[in-house]
């Protein structure tokens, strides 16, 4: 079964991640509940709106579109967790 992306905006990945990969901590959270562990793409904003404005612009695209950004930046897929 292939994963969807999933796309959001937080203040913190250090904590996002540990809350992603710590069920007990977010036990009803839709990461947890999809199984969303493993950071494979991000970026960063000094503007919180401008963030919110690029996590909605993401979410409307295609897989297809979402995977080709992926690649750009890790075309491996490999895990960013532990590089945060």
């Amino acid at each position: 079964m292939k994963t969807k992306p999933y796309f959001s905006v937080t203040n913190n990945l250090v904590d996002r991640l540990y809350y992603h990969n710590n069920p007990e901590a977010h036990s009803k959270s839709f990461s947890h509940k999809y199984k969303c562990k493993y950071l494979i793409y991000y970026e960063h904003f000094t503007d919180v709106e401008t963030a919110i404005n690029r996590e909605k612009q993401l979410k409307k695209w295609n897989r297809a579109k979402k995977e080709f950004l992926i690649n750009l930046q890790n075309p491996n897929w490999n895990f960013l967790n532990d590089k945060i």
